[in-house]
């Protein structure tokens, strides 16, 4: 069935090519590079280990750079090892590899961490002098984020220890929880799980209510690893919070956003407070449908009115291609080599990765993108997405290897952005009032998956860390009551949520992978509906400074990122603001 839809959609050979980080797995150029990386990391280590606080600026700035080099060949082996298994996780051989460089890295990193253990416990008045230096002035946003992290590091045994252990700690979970999800065969064709997923978009609602069910029966299936898989991460997270002395769950992930807990916490309660959207519109959905009950199964049913046309890959590069161009030209360059280039993978294949991503790779390669395109209008979006964040991360390169990583907060504000171009261009192609008012109902429930639901999965962390803590152990009926109630909390009474809907916080990998990671989502949707409103009035004015902010990568703080936009991220109102312009689409539907 993939296969035929691939060749229908012209996906079949739409790989990137991984020849441009190296030729294979037999390379010896990662030999190579392994072996500078661990004897540059020993040399590294020898020379100045317990001596960091007594070297010129100069040297201290070379020893930066050294290490950025390390981890930059470290990078690349690794963003390998990590794309060649993503698309065959069945693969033995490609899974045993991953884990050999996984490994190397824990070999590599005991070495390195001495810099970060001193540079962040240095004296105060010596490591200012530091960073007056002409020398290390770009690292110095880079040194900083190290410095907020001094009372919760280690000491140097611990911190060796722990980077020893992680090869076989939280990684090796995350990767048995996808080996698991993609072994799963669900229903009776055995099919992957982004095909029955994709059959909760079908206008028929009793192939709705199959896939559903398929869904459901092949989690139950393997609901005791899963739940176990889970209980373990919570409990490893909660082991390296307890020693590294967080007081939360989230304060880590706050940490590395770079945002204050104010912050968040504003996001967060002006969300929740907002959740009245979400069960007006589906009300109306309700209403539109044609039903006396909204199920789980019908919240992504399609209106009558929305196309239903399959969308092919080349109708799909040239729809975010215009939407790109006429926004800026720039961009739209930038987005075409990854068609142009093969730095996309998209077909649908057995024992791929399933969800989408962007990987940035190092910054004398380039970005990568993953999709599992099915040829559906919202599958255009999920492009346009991954694509925003590959051009944020090809602008951002050149900011080097350090300076180029970007908060996960501003990371999602390309990807967002660059969904709201494509949206509105394709709704200006659209005349028809009923075609118009079907797709930006779909629009809405786009953003109630970044804005909303994220939110009410933030929530359903907290209630899983917490309880975790609390409580110990917790059963798979225990965590289906937090979900439910998460998810009770945002709908109400608009949808009826299933039995079956209960488990389905047990095929979402964010949990694991990145937990606290989700706000991260409505934070960028937020921000995005406010700067899309802010070029709206500016026009042409507004580009450069998008442009510029992209190409900032990490060099600054999210809040020093966005000044130039006079935006106060703990202010209540501003976000506020990003929900009324939610409201205002919703009242033009009703």
């Amino acid at each position: 069935m993939s296969k035929e839809l691939n060749k229908q959609l012209g996906t079949a050979d739409v790989a990137w090519n991984l020849t441009d980080l190296y030729e294979s797995r037999q390379d010896p150029q990662i030999s190579d590079d392994l072996t500078f990386c661990e004897e540059e990391a020993i040399l590294l280590k020898e020379t100045f280990a317990g001596k960091l606080d007594t070297i010129e600026p100069a040297v201290f700035a070379r020893t930066i750079r050294r290490l950025e080099r390390i981890s930059y060949n470290l990078g690349r082996v690794a963003t390998f090892a990590f794309l060649d298994y993503a698309t065959q996780v069945k693969d033995d051989k490609a899974g045993a590899f991953l884990q050999e460089i996984t490994e190397a890295a824990s070999r590599i990193g005991r070495e390195t961490v001495f810099f970060e253990l001193e540079w962040s416990k240095m004296d105060q008045t010596r490591a200012d002098t530091l960073l007056a230096s002409e020398e290390t002035a770009h690292f110095h946003h880079f040194l900083a984020n190290i410095r907020r992290y001094a009372k919760h590091m280690l000491s140097q045994a611990e911190e060796t220890l722990l980077i020893e252990l992680g090869p076989v700690g939280s990684s090796a979970w995350t990767s048995l929880f996808e080996k698991v999800l993609a072994h799963v065969k669900f229903g009776d064709e055995g099919r992957t799980e982004e095909e029955v997923l994709s059959d909760l978009y079908n206008t028929d609602r009793q192939v709705r209510k199959q896939a559903a069910q398929e869904l459901t029966d092949g989690l139950q299936s393997q609901l005791h690893i899963l739940t176990h898989i889970f209980n373990t991460l919570l409990a490893d997270k909660m082991i390296g919070d307890r020693l590294r002395s967080y007081p939360t769950w989230l304060t880590s992930r706050n940490l590395s956003n770079e945002l204050k807990e104010e912050t968040v916490t504003a996001l967060i309660g002006a969300v929740t407070s907002r959740y009245d959207i979400v069960q007006r519109y589906y009300r109306v959905k309700k209403s539109l449908l044609g039903l006396d009950e909204l199920k789980d199964y019908d919240r992504y049913a399609p209106l009558v009115n929305l196309p239903e046309n399959l969308v092919t890959w080349e109708e799909c590069q040239e729809m975010v291609l215009k939407g790109f161009h006429d926004f800026s030209p720039e961009i739209a360059k930038i987005a075409a080599y990854f068609f142009d280039k093969s730095w996309i993978h998209a077909p649908i294949m057995e024992g791929k990765r399933s969800g989408a991503f962007a990987h940035p790779a190092v910054p004398d390669s380039h970005p990568y993108v993953l999709v599992n395109y099915t040829g559906n209008i919202r599958d255009v979006s999920t492009v346009a997405h991954e694509l925003g964040h590959g051009v944020h991360q090809y602008l951002a390169r050149e900011r080097g290897h350090y300076n180029s990583e970007t908060p996960l907060v501003l990371a999602e504000t390309a990807s967002v952005f660059a969904e709201l171009l494509i949206f509105h261009s394709q709704l200006e192609a659209l005349t028809d009032a009923a075609q118009r008012k079907a797709f930006i109902c779909q629009k809405l429930e786009s953003i109630f998956a970044t804005v909303f639901r994220q939110v009410s999965m933030n929530r359903f962390e907290d209630m899983i860390h917490n309880g975790r803590r609390e409580e110990g152990e917790l059963s798979s009926d225990r965590l289906s009551e937090m979900w439910q109630k998460s998810q009770v909390d945002m709908f109400g009474d608009s949808v009826t949520l299933t039995d079956n809907y209960g488990i389905w916080w047990s095929y979402i990998p964010h949990f694991l992978h990145s937990p606290g990671y989700v706000y991260s989502y409505a934070f960028g949707e937020l921000l995005v509906l406010a700067l899309y409103s802010r070029y709206k009035k500016e026009g042409e004015g507004f580009v450069p400074k998008y442009i510029h902010l992209l190409s900032q990568g990490g060099s600054l703080s999210p809040y020093d990122l966005l000044t130039p936009f006079g935006i106060d991220l703990n202010d209540p109102e501003f976000w506020q603001g990003g929900l009324s312009i939610i409201d205002e689409m919703l009242q033009e539907v009703e």
